[in-house]
């Protein structure tokens, strides 16, 4: 729980107020909890009851209109300028020698890149970075039943183009398959892997009652080895086991399974292979391989499988690397599995791997999230051993750092209800571009108006403030008032010149709307804030698309 004091009631009030006055009388929450973590790193382990305070009171100054915000602001006073600490970046790591450091990004492509990999990939990359090493870009192809070219396309998009992560070298796992081979064969010319033809569901219950099969004494092991590579068993009929202890407690060394036939043509090369080794068997050669000094990688693999890639290591007689364990990274709410995200598609519950309900980074990027919100996220958490879940409020924070700065203001209206005007006082409205700048973006001006449905049910009969333009009394015969601004609400509009435009939600939601004309020139790929709605990014601009990003 989050001890309320009033001085933290107090900073909250005053960078509320700060952040409302700055951005037309609408505080941003998730801009506000920024600056108190800020001014207060301790308070961190308590983002649920800080949120929860900071949107209350966020809700409170917002109806309170830029007169009274201003009027309060100056009784209690500005807040403290919030110095800027320098960030740490990353813990030391055990082992590590300048200039011979050598971590890999080990991807198998069967899915996309989601925030999880990203920061994962980034650890590593940024660790051969500290020490002056290299990072190896590994694709982990050995699945052809998984594996294809259009996920390798997937993951080089964003981890060279987007996250602009430069390795010191690409390799692909099956290029070395028949090293893997030759490896297979040492362990069973040394009694230290056999040829199983048992059934697979025989295998697995024998496994877990630590009982042997007769296949394990076999002295004729390698002449099932050839068959296999010839495909001679079919995909069910045989499987390589490495020999270790069928009644070890760690039941990942019972014997396991290291290669397997499969008849499945392989994206790159097709059906020139029939047999493909697992998970760990492929790893331990592909880190030999590649020289690696440090693995850097999710706990989800567990300390079990350690011990049996340690122990393939020492009968393969290849080196040990330094082993780093973290915990999971997850954001709330969010789906990261690609067999969970695969079904979703396959049920038409989201429309692809880009929809922009997915933590994919195919689908933030198109939200307009940007690389150095994920530098600073793997920065954060580091090698942490315990499981890290990201809330929205930080990521969204640290991304607003970065394209605030580059985000002109414009004006969108969803669900659009045309106003005719008494009185046009002018012909063109000037409104800021960016809040305190001078540049300024021009509006025209007719008759004839449009605001959002939202607006006018809320507000029809009342007097409301036209933003950067003037007070009406809001109906279908929009009456001027010519009075000053003062403490009414204020509302987005749009001018009959506006053009067409679609706003796709962080919800799936689609938002059929008019911009103000200016938009029409913006390009692909820019960001920009829609006032009153938040940060989005041009997807296309013919038609207008734009992707909501957050507050």
């Amino acid at each position: 729980m989050v001890s309320v004091d009033k001085g933290l009631e107090k900073l909250i009030l005053q960078f509320a107020l700060a952040n409302a006055l700055q951005y037309g009388g609408k505080a941003n929450a998730g801009a506000v909890i920024g600056k108190i973590i800020a001014a207060k790193p301790e308070l961190k382990e308590n983002m649920a009851g800080i949120g929860k305070l900071v949107s209350d009171i966020v809700k409170d100054v917002n109806e309170w209109g830029l007169e009274k915000q201003g009027k309060e602001l100056k009784k209690i006073g500005e807040p403290a300028a919030v110095e800027k600490k320098e960030r740490k970046g990353l813990p030391e790591l055990e082992g590590a020698k300048m200039g011979k450091v050598v971590t890999r990004i080990p991807p198998e492509p069967s899915k996309y890149t989601h925030i999880g990999h990203a920061i994962s990939f980034l650890i590593n990359y940024l660790y051969a970075k500290k020490y002056k090493g290299k990072c190896i870009l590994r694709f982990e192809d050995t699945n052809p039943e998984k594996s294809n070219q259009e996920y390798v396309d997937a993951f080089k998009e964003d981890i060279l183009g987007f996250l602009e992560i430069k390795p010191d070298k690409i390799v692909f796992s099956s290029n070395d398959l028949e090293k893997m081979y030759s490896f297979a064969e040492k362990l069973i010319e040394n009694e230290n892997a056999y040829v199983c033809t048992c059934a697979r569901e025989k295998i697995k219950d024998m496994r877990h009652k630590g009982e042997e099969c007769e296949c394990r004494v076999r002295t004729y092991s390698m002449e099932l080895w050839k068959k296999m590579l010839k495909g001679g068993f079919g995909e069910e009929g045989a499987v390589l086991r490495l020999k270790l202890d069928m009644k070890a407690d760690n039941q990942t060394l019972r014997d396991p399974v290291i290669f397997r036939v499969c008849l499945t043509p392989h994206f790159k090369l097709g059906k020139k292979f029939k047999v493909w080794p697992l998970y760990d068997f492929q790893n331990v050669v592909e880190d030999e391989l590649c020289g690696i000094t440090h693995i850097l990688r999710s706990a989800e693999f567990g300390e079990m499988r350690i011990e049996l890639q340690n122990k393939l290591k020492e009968l393969l007689g290849f080196n040990k690397q330094f082993v780093m364990q973290y915990g999971r990274f997850g954001v709330e709410g969010a789906i990261t599995q690609g067999r969970e995200i695969r079904k979703l598609i396959e049920e038409g519950k989201v429309s692809g791997w880009d929809d922009p309900r997915l933590v994919t980074i195919k689908a933030l990027k198109k939200r307009g999230y940007v690389k150095e919100t994920f530098f600073y996220l793997a920065q954060r958490v580091g090698l942490r051993p315990g499981s890290a879940t990201f809330d929205w409020n930080i990521i969204n924070s640290e991304n607003r750092k970065h394209i605030d700065k580059n985000s002109n203001r414009y004006f969108f209206v969803a669900e659009p209800i045309q106003i005719t005007l008494s009185k046009i006082p002018t012909r063109t409205v000037s409104a800021p571009l960016y809040p305190g700048k001078r540049k300024m973006r021009k509006i025209p001006v007719s008759k004839k108006v449009f605001v959002d449905k939202i607006d006018f049910i809320a507000n029809r009969g009342k007097e409301v403030r036209l933003m950067h333009f003037a007070n009406f009394v809001l109906d279908k015969e929009a009456k001027y008032t010519g009075k000053p601004v003062k403490d009414i609400p204020k509302i987005h509009w749009v001018p009959e010149k506006a053009v067409k435009a679609k706003l796709v939600m962080d919800t799936g939601a689609v938002l059929n709307g008019l911009a103000e004309p200016a938009v029409g020139k913006i390009k692909a790929g820019e960001t920009l804030q829609f006032e009153r709605i938040g940060f989005c990014r041009v997807d296309s601009t013919k038609p207008l698309v734009f992707y909501f990003a957050h507050k």
